[in-house]
């Protein structure tokens, strides 16, 4: 399997290299901070939800709302950053998660469900920014160590996003000082770390990597500096003939189609790609969709009302643990999952990331009611999650040639946050269905299918042929 697709000689210059070490620091710092932004709203969603629309039903709209902002704006973002770089692109999104994690705030004091769903759905533009770093690092990164350099800025995460969900006893303790609703404090917490993370990438992101690839390379500024250059028109040289050029668009090069399907254009041509994204989809959707709900379970475990929670501090912190635990198994052990990914094989490394996300829907499936399965399936969950992201994003880039990669990586944040989004949606609904024994026994079986495309796909790739 052709493991790097493009050529790959710019992280080898020693200014790439510098400009390498800062970036991985600048963007992992961020992303401790901004990791704060989504833990109140994953915690507190769904119980949210219901609580101010009175309906069970709507119990994952909050996360659906969050992962269908972060779908919707994915795409955006990877042409902001074609055109003004990632340090803008990253920007942009965080200030927008800024104003959802303060509409959550106003729909807590106002009681208002639209707003909440509003909130969310900004609060996803964040979510996004936390999803792209990731690839931001691998812009000057060195192939052999892509896989490692990726898993360092998820790693990065651990502390906001683990701390996040825990915010919900502090965040009520600031409540109390603020004379606010409980529920508003933690959404305040989460809005100042993203606040934080917008300011280190703001000020800190210098030299923006993806800008510094294309100046190593010798490629002008312009709608997309990626491509290569066509002549235009004679001029007057040594031999009495100069050549003046313009940037040829590398979208319109490489692939057919806009820019909303050019990175679906650049990835299915290319098994190992396509293989990476059918991964990353299924362990996305799966994670949100078993995730999003568990919540609610414990809370039905527990007999008590949402209305009934502030009464229940037990209850709740017992709910924020859980989480916690299960976002651990996401984000602490990525590190080791980039450098399995690099010493074995990224496509190896997702297999076994997908296999482990049969065995946490295994655990929450035939044990519900035992709250050491249902936190043991959580943190297996994460796990699998962390395996399944970090090596199908490092086989996603190895794939795909230089000037594919900022479309593809686009496209393949939106492909799996709008799943997420549908796989939330369906999630509230299926509970109400068949209970979260049933939920898990269907997400188990998406898991077993995606799994056998993707050992199908890889098997497709071409052998390398030197």
């Amino acid at each position: 399997m052709n493991e790097n697709a493009g050529t790959d000689v710019v992280p080898l210059n020693p200014r790439a290299r510098e400009a390498q070490r800062h970036t991985v620091a600048v963007l992992g710092t961020a992303q401790v901070f901004s990791g704060l932004g989504n833990g109140a709203t994953l915690s507190l969603g769904s119980i949210l939800a219901v609580d101010l629309s009175g309906a069970e039903a709507t119990a994952g709209l909050v996360n659906t709302g969050m992962t269908l902002g972060s779908a919707v704006v994915s795409i955006p973002l990877a042409q902001l950053a074609l055109s003004r770089g990632r340090r803008v692109a990253l920007g942009a999104g965080l200030a927008a998660g800024l104003v959802g994690q303060a509409l959550m705030v106003t729909a807590v004091l106002a009681r208002a469900f639209p707003v909440l769903l509003l909130g969310a759905f900004l609060v996803g533009f964040g979510a996004a920014v936390n999803l792209q770093a990731r690839f931001a690092v691998t812009d000057l990164a060195e192939p052999r160590h892509r896989g490692r350099d990726l898993s360092l800025v998820v790693w990065a995460v651990t502390v906001g996003a683990v701390l996040g969900p825990n915010m919900v006893g502090p965040g009520a303790v600031l409540s109390g000082w603020l004379g606010i609703p409980a529920h508003a404090g933690p959404f305040l917490i989460s809005g100042a770390g993203m606040l934080v993370g917008w300011l280190i990438i703001l000020l800190g992101l210098r030299p923006d990597p993806l800008l510094l690839r294309r100046e190593l390379e010798g490629v002008p500024e312009g709608p997309d500096p990626d491509a290569p250059r066509r002549p235009v028109g004679p001029g007057t040289g040594t031999g009495g003939v100069e050549t003046v050029v313009e940037p040829v668009p590398a979208v319109a090069r490489t692939v057919p189609g806009n820019r909303w399907t050019a990175g679906w254009h650049a990835i299915r041509r290319h098994p190992s790609a396509l293989a990476a994204l059918v991964s990353v989809i299924a362990a996305h959707a799966v994670m949100v969709g078993l995730m999003s709900m568990t919540p609610l379970h414990l809370q039905h475990q527990a007999g008590v009302a949402s209305s009934e929670l502030g009464h229940h501090p037990d209850t709740v912190v017992l709910i924020g643990f859980t989480i916690s635990l299960h976002v651990a198994g996401m984000y602490a052990l990525s590190p080791l999952m980039g450098v399995l990914a690099d010493r074995f094989g990224p496509a190896r490394i997702v297999s076994a990331g997908l296999a482990t996300l049969l065995a946490a829907t295994a655990f929450t499936g035939f044990l519900p009611g035992e709250h050491w399965a249902v936190v043991t399936g959580l943190v297996l969950l994460g796990l699998g999650w962390s395996a399944t992201t970090v090596a199908g994003s490092t086989l996603l880039v190895a794939a795909l040639a230089p000037q594919e990669r900022v479309p593809a990586q686009g496209f393949s944040d939106a492909a799996m946050s709008l799943a997420a989004a549908v796989g939330s949606v369906l999630a509230g609904l299926v509970m109400g269905w068949i209970d979260y024994a049933g939920l898990s026994a269907l997400l188990g079986a998406v898991v077993l299918a995606s799994l056998a495309g993707v050992v199908a796909l890889v098997r497709r790739q071409p052998a390398p042929s030197d």
